[in-house]
């Protein structure tokens, strides 16, 4: 494509200020480097990620508040981990970190463990504790 049909489609990758390197022709019939915002069919799958993303964040969260999973799980689905990448993070097995997620297990964790997930997310151990109903 040439330099000049570069698609520059309005995306997510725009508002957070991304953008892509991407190959064209230039008006010398070179390649060159040219920056992208995305196009369509980019665009589409990035908002469909986004929104599953969202929708995986307040299903968390939802779960939290009714007792059925711990906070850990909603912020490891908050920063966009998955388990295997939490448990490497907290240096733990997996099958101990999502035995965490369980609320009576949570409970009885030591400050010690708390401040290691804490130190993780970036925030204290009251906010880990305290997810607010908003």
């Amino acid at each position: 494509m040439k330099k000049k049909e570069v698609p520059q489609d309005e995306s997510q990758l725009e508002k957070a200020n991304i953008k892509d390197m991407v190959y064209a022709v230039d008006e010398n019939g070179e390649y060159v480097t040219e920056l992208s915002t995305g196009w369509e069919p980019k665009t589409i799958a990035l908002d469909n990620a986004i929104k599953e993303i969202e929708e995986r964040v307040e299903d968390a969260k939802k779960r939290v508040l009714e007792h059925k999973t711990s906070p850990i799980e909603y912020y490891m689905e908050l920063h966009k981990m998955d388990l295997p990448i939490l448990a490497s993070y907290a240096g733990m097995w997996q099958w101990r970190v999502k035995r965490h997620f369980k609320p009576s297990v949570f409970e009885k964790l030591s400050l010690k463990t708390l401040q290691k997930y804490a130190d993780i997310f970036e925030i204290s151990i009251e906010e880990l504790k305290q997810i607010k109903n908003q």
